[in-house]
């Protein structure tokens, strides 16, 4: 596609450009809609390869097939599903008007903010990017995208390949470091939806409240799993390792830290063993695994293990060998069995191949623990018992859970995905994400007879009665 005006990488330009493209056309069809998402769409396929590369290079190890499972199928899955169902969350949804106001009509339609913007994190650049963007598009916005200087050349590539494609009045891409951030999060949009960490978040958060900009925040959190009495120990072993070793727990969804009945604690932490290398039977070598995102983060994950061996903490390495200092930042993973609160490992989230175990004597003891934790962004509960997967439910908060794995309810089109309290607010993800990029106007249509009339000064005995009447139906 030719673009129609030149790019500018001047923040407060491309918004002007925007904001007045999108003042001319305020309700784009969803021809133009579905148009945009299947450019957006087209771009992910001819540019796999080169995504691949970009992300892996950015890490310094990142399997392409991981990027392919991880991010570009979720990414395809996201704009698919905008492809067959914008156009039914398009429509006006009808509405019952209050017995009082018949016969009047009620309706609501979604109609398009405006100008929207996504601050999209390094650990998932891609998924974490278009997701977001195939809500806001469907909705029928124009959208400025922010991605992470942590992982420059997918930025550069993605802004490369967006721009071949978009008109920068439609969509636009920026990459710059903090102060461009905080420029970015200070501008007047119509929506922001950041990912990322939450004290970051609370700086976004500050920012768009200057302008009275409406955020979506998603944040992270320890997000604890539990494996109740009865569960199967090497069932729960093979998918908790795999959501905490996959992308080497730089996921924000990952489990932070298990729970574990006291008896089984050791069994549980062979299995994991074992789990870990069957899927890397190479270990650090092996060229499934991650490597940490750059010098900083290894340096933080490094110390929070050599605090807790300090303490006497028992570790339990999943991989065969010792530790070395790796120019890739590749860690080895390990265990940590029933640290104490005080560590590092247990007071902030990890991101990392770093798992505590924590052992319990009864599932009241650990839903009191988790209740006394800032609400994190998910839960996984490992149990065949409905009545205890009930009152897990109704008693604890969290932005989502799987019940007997990890990681998978964040990959549903039909679910919304979100944070609560610390780890998040708002949600995206399918209709729940068009209905965040939208304005849903209520509309009451008024008749020529309204009963309405009846209430209006002068107030008399007609309506006396008639409020009588309606204070006992109210």
């Amino acid at each position: 596609m030719e673009r129609a005006q030149p790019f500018s990488s001047d923040l407060h330009a491309v918004y002007a450009q925007q904001r007045d493209a999108f003042r001319a056309d305020p309700y784009p069809s969803w021809d133009l809609r579905a148009d945009r998402l299947q450019r957006l769409l087209a771009l992910l396929r001819d540019g796999e390869t080169r995504i691949c590369e970009a992300i892996d290079s950015d890490f310094g190890q990142r399997a392409h097939a991981e990027t392919q499972a991880l991010e570009l199928v979720p990414s395809l899955s996201a704009l698919r599903h905008a492809l067959r169902h914008g156009q039914g969350w398009m429509r006006t949804r009808r509405a019952s008007p209050g017995i009082w106001f018949r016969p009047a009509g009620a309706r609501v339609l979604p109609q398009p903010l405006g100008v929207v913007g996504i601050i999209a994190p390094w650990n998932y650049p891609l998924y974490l990017a278009v997701g977001p963007l195939a809500s806001a598009l469907a909705a029928g916005n124009r959208a400025m995208l922010k991605l992470s200087e942590y992982a420059p050349g997918f930025a550069s590539l993605f802004g490369e390949l967006v721009r071949e494609r978009f008109d920068p009045d439609e969509l636009a891409v920026f990459s710059g470091g903090a102060e461009q951030a905080a420029a970015f999060s200070s501008l007047p949009l119509d929506h922001l939806l950041f990912t990322g960490s939450t004290a970051v978040g609370r700086q976004v958060m500050s920012a768009a409240s200057a302008r009275l900009v409406p955020v979506t925040l998603e944040l992270g959190g320890k997000s604890p799993a539990v494996l109740a009495p009865g569960a199967d120990l090497r069932l729960a072993a093979r998918r908790i390792v795999y959501g905490k070793l996959v992308n080497a727990g730089q996921t924000c969804v990952a489990p932070d830290h298990v729970y574990v009945p006291r008896a089984q604690l050791q069994a549980f932490a062979e299995e994991c063993v074992k789990a870990a290398r069957e899927m890397y039977p190479q270990g650090l070598l092996s060229p499934d695994y991650c490597s940490i995102i750059d010098t900083r983060h290894y340096l933080r994950l490094g110390s929070m293990l050599e605090q807790a061996r300090e303490a006497g903490v028992a570790l339990q390495p999943l991989f065969e060998g010792e530790q070395a200092q790796d120019t890739r930042h590749r860690l080895a993973p390990a265990l940590l069995l029933d640290p104490p609160s005080r560590l590092q490992a247990m007071q902030e989230e990890i991101f990392g191949p770093l798992l505590p175990l924590l052992s319990y004597d009864c599932t009241d003891e650990v839903i009191a623990r988790i209740n006394e934790q800032p609400r994190p962004l998910a839960l996984y509960w490992f149990d065949e018992d409905a009545a205890r997967i009930e009152r897990m439910l109704r008693t604890t908060h969290s932005g989502g859970v799987t019940l007997n794995d990890t990681l998978m309810h964040v990959a549903q089109d039909e679910l919304p995905f979100g944070g609560v309290g610390p780890s998040g607010m708002g949600h995206y993800h399918g209709r729940w994400g068009f209905d965040t990029f939208s304005k849903l106007k209520p509309v009451l249509t008024q008749r020529r007879l309204a009963g309405t009339t009846l209430v209006r000064p002068p107030y008399g005995k007609t309506f006396a009665r008639l409020i009588a009447v309606m204070k006992r139906w109210a």
